[in-house]
């Protein structure tokens, strides 16, 4: 399971592994780690704004990257802030160094080699040595915080190639490294984002570096190889050929104890696991590591066998709770499902009971689904579970009845209802219930969530019947995003291409399939005679429409793929089910029971027509600070809020350039509070933008 290099095996064994850098709690005046602390508690001890001035708050300062593409760019970056410099990545993943207080440029470093997008980046220091580390694509740079130079002496002339060292050949499949690892003492562990299949995709597997060197110091495989516990909940020769299992939302890290927490992805394919049966171990669990050594402590598997991309979308949140009068070091993770599960930080045991449900079976070939799932029994989930009769839209009776005949001709929704060709509902849906912008706590051990409730819905298609080459390609491997029509997802920013030649030459199509941009993932597995036919196909061209007999999907493809992750929406392009369609909850973790829950986002022309704020989708986490706040961008309508975060009471709202779908960090510089946060839209829809936004008191408010 573990593999550790022999130079830090030596190491360990003469005691020479020290410790370097700060050791974080809580965020003051800088935010150095993602999301405040190494806890990802988004917590700060600020507290010169508060929930009697903020209505003053104004805007500070704003910069602009200059590198947004309409439509198609996104920011979804946590900053850093370490002595009086803030550090942010662009739409174009560049990182750039800012000043505190006022917001000019200090410098920028524009990386070789871009895809994806990226979420954060991780501090550290020794003295004058002081690095950003941050990852653009399959590339992990180390740069000196102080120039934005390269440190050459690190990985290969200043970066490390993440695709590498995986245990298998890799080539032109998706690796990338879109949230930052976690510092610990000289380390920085990290797992990568990679493919969900049906495609080939690579194995997910947890490791730590150098963060000096860029050296590998250990491996987890959470892909069980033989030999190594787990291995017997997947087919013998799985870790061979199966992908996914990795760690792409995140990990906490608790200094004291040595540990750091995994919530470790699903398996690939997402939606069909007949050539996986089994448990599969470590997908879909909250794993504790020792941080030194990689060694498994304990894990808990949230969802066995997973066949709805039903992985941990967040760090989990490390947070002390009282039991008994005694104060209980816990971890608490937030699910896409709407759950918080709540586990003892040392030993892995449940804090709230848990319960075993007996679930549907599938129908469709091979595949065999696990009979039972667990789920806890508190807190209560934070979104609906059930998408009945009862709940569809009563926005209109127009509304309501088309999404009526709808629901009958799709399966009877159940929880784990598994993949259907008939139509499955997913809800909450592929986005949640909770995202990646993760859950804050406070000291009092309240947890502050955000969820969305919309419902989706997962068709399943055979993958052959392709009439040419070019078109079974598509079938098997594009269809997912760009649906089996061709005509994209709008909701997601995903383009049609059904115009494609309108806005690409042949060679800018191929060159996008084989390298990706943005966030299509890279697709140069496929061999050259695939991915040409494929483009001829887009194109319409003579090749690509001609029947071939390399049509037939190749030995070992799914024999099932996917009509797309499509939102449930009504004729008016309004969510199917009645609202909130977007929350944020306030949940006491010592009893289980909610503190408050409010609707967070608002459609100002459904607000026009009488009715109540109904919540958006939303994407990004929260802040809190000791002067009784919470900030929150993340809805649809584009406003960053300020709530009373002991009463969930909205105290402002400002409207921004382009959606903060991301999550804000706060700061003080010059005895001066600021709070900041990430514009870059191109979420759901909206617009796509470049700023960077910083609010504060007037500048007379904050002096003594």
């Amino acid at each position: 399971m573990v593999t550790l290099s022999p130079l830090w095996r030596g190491a360990l064994a003469g005691g020479f592994l020290v410790m370097a850098g700060r050791v974080d709690a809580a965020a003051g005046a800088d935010w150095p780690s993602y999301l405040g602390d190494r806890a990802a508690s988004h917590y700060s001890t600020l507290d010169q704004i508060t929930t009697e001035n903020v209505r003053s708050l104004t805007i500070a300062w704003t910069w602009r990257a200059g590198d947004a593409r309409a439509d198609s760019t996104q920011i979804q970056c946590n900053p850093l802030v370490v002595d009086g410099v803030v550090y942010v990545t662009t739409p174009g993943l560049k990182l750039v160094a800012l000043e505190a207080a006022t917001g000019a440029e200090r410098w920028r470093f524009d990386p070789p080699e871009t895809s994806g997008v990226n979420r954060g980046m991780s501090y550290w220091a020794d003295g004058d040595d002081r690095r950003i580390l941050y990852a653009s694509g399959r590339w992990l740079h180390a740069v000196d915080a102080g120039t934005g130079r390269v440190i050459e002496s690190f990985g290969q002339r200043g970066r490390i190639d993440l695709s590498r060292g995986l245990g298998r050949d890799v080539t032109g499949m998706q690796v990338d490294a879109n949230t930052p690892g976690v510092i610990y003492r000289n380390l920085i562990i990290l797992s990568t984002r990679v493919g969900e299949g049906p495609g080939p995709a690579a194995p997910g597997h947890i490791r730590a570096f150098d963060v000096r060197t860029g050296m590998p110091v250990w491996t987890f495989h959470t892909l069980p190889q033989p030999g190594e516990p787990g291995h017997e909940t997947w087919p013998a020769d799985a870790w061979r050929k199966v992908g996914g299992v990795n760690v792409w939302a995140g990990m906490t890290v608790d200094e004291e104890r040595g540990l750091v927490f995994c919530p470790v992805g699903s398996a690939a394919f997402d939606f069909w696991g007949g050539d996986r049966r089994g448990d599969n171990l470590y997908s879909n669990c909250l794993l504790a590591l020792d941080a030194a050594t990689g060694r498994r402590v304990w894990h808990y598997q949230m969802v066995r066998h997973d066949l709805w991309d039903r992985d941990p979308p967040a760090p989990p949140t490390l947070v002390t709770v009282q039991r008994d009068g005694r104060s209980v070091p816990a971890v608490a993770q937030i699910t896409k499902q709407g759950y918080v599960w709540v586990f003892h930080r040392e030993t892995g045991e449940p804090l709230f009971p848990i319960e075993e449900i007996a679930v549907p079976t599938s129908d469709l070939a091979g595949e065999v689904t696990s009979p039972t799932q667990p789920l806890p029994t508190k807190p209560a989930p934070y979104a609906r579970q059930l998408f009945t009769a009862e709940e569809i839209t009563e926005r209109t009776p127009a509304a309501r009845m088309a999404v009526l005949e709808r629901f009958v001709r799709l399966r009877a929704h159940a929880r784990f209802a598994p993949p259907s060709r008939e139509g499955t509902i997913i809800f909450p849906g592929f986005d949640g219930g909770g995202e990646w912008g993760g859950a804050a706590v406070d000291p009092d051990g309240v947890l502050y969530v955000n969820s969305n409730e919309m419902p989706w819905v997962l068709t399943m298609i055979e993958t052959g019947g392709g009439a040419s080459l070019g078109q079974q390609v598509y079938l098997q491997n594009c269809t997912g995003c760009h649906g089996a029509d061709r005509r994209g997802n709008a909701a997601q920013n995903i383009p049609s291409l059904v115009d494609v030649k309108q806005r690409l030459t042949r060679a800018q199509i191929f060159e996008v399939i084989t390298k990706g941009r943005n966030v299509m993932p890279p697709w140069g597995f496929l061999e050259e005679p695939k991915r040409q036919a494929l483009v001829s196909f887009l194109l319409g061209e003579g090749e690509g429409r001609q029947p071939v007999e390399a049509a037939n999907p190749p030995a070992g493809t799914p024999p099932y793929t996917h009509t797309g992750y499509n939102r449930w929406f009504d004729p008016d392009g309004y969510p199917a089910v009645k609202p909130p369609w977007g929350t944020l909850n306030a949940i006491d973790l010592n009893t289980g029971e909610y503190r408050w829950r409010v609707p967070l986002g608002e459609l100002p022309e459904l607000t026009a027509q009488g009715i109540p704020p109904t919540g958006t989708e939303n994407y990004g986490g929260a802040v809190i600070t000791a002067g009784g706040l919470l900030f929150i961008g993340a809805s649809k309508d584009e406003h960053f809020r300020a709530f009373d975060r002991r009463t969930g009471q909205e105290l402002w709202r400002v409207k921004l350039p382009a959606g903060g779908y991301a999550t804000p960090a706060t700061y003080a510089v010059n005895g001066r509070q600021f709070v900041v946060i990430a514009c870059g839209g191109g979420k759901m829809g909206t617009k796509s933008g470049d700023a960077w936004v910083a609010f504060a008191l007037p500048e007379r408010a904050t002096q003594p």
